[in-house]
């Protein structure tokens, strides 16, 4: 995978406010969305992005921002738009994150815990509690090697199997988010309802 072309949170916020603006679409789940996101924004979920590939880009014509909330899942937005021929793709360097940190406002919603931070708190859960009961049952200890080997082979690909299960969880669903919704809008981009507020 080659890096992907990024744009830092100074120059998309200029960007956003010229008379050509690009279409900010946001790959992490809707509950991490609506809890806080780039006014405009489309939520367009990763997983949904992967499935719908070909049927979201029709409508991609203009220059496209990917944002998630540190880059990652934006990067593997970014290929996955690139490999079907799509090349007016950025992403938003340091993603949410750092959009927030400087000082860009966004729009909020319900507060939930992003999805990384599920990881860490699932992942560190299973590990610790492994490891203290295999004190009575000694095999218990390869729950913990296992989480470990799982989480160093999500570093590796920059996959996280454990992410994508526990961003289907209602906790994480948040509003209907499906290609039929996410082309709608796209389509209907012109007028104010098309984007997200």
């Amino acid at each position: 995978m080659t890096a992907p072309a990024t744009i830092d949170s100074h120059n998309l916020s200029a960007r956003l406010g010229s008379a050509k603006p690009p279409r900010v679409l946001d790959v992490r789940t809707p509950g991490e969305f609506e809890t806080a996101h780039i006014a405009g924004a489309y939520n367009v979920p990763l997983d949904l992005l992967r499935e719908h590939r070909d049927e979201i880009i029709k409508h991609l014509d203009e220059d496209v921002v990917l944002v998630c909330r540190s880059g990652q899942r934006a990067a593997q937005a970014d290929e996955t738009l690139r490999n079907a021929g799509l090349a007016n793709v950025h992403v938003l360097d340091g993603g949410i994150t750092a959009w927030e940190a400087n000082g860009f406002m966004v729009s909020r919603g319900a507060q939930r815990w992003d999805l990384e931070r599920q990881v860490r708190l699932v992942a560190g859960s299973i590990v610790l509690s492994s490891v203290l009961a295999s004190i009575a049952v000694p095999k218990l200890k390869w729950v913990a090697a296992a989480i470990g080997g799982g989480l160093t082979f999500a570093s590796l690909t920059n996959t996280c199997a454990m992410g994508m299960a526990l961003s289907k969880l209602p906790y994480n669903r948040g509003a209907s988010c499906d290609a039929q919704s996410v082309v709608s809008a796209l389509i209907g981009a012109n007028c104010p309802a098309g984007r997200a507020n």
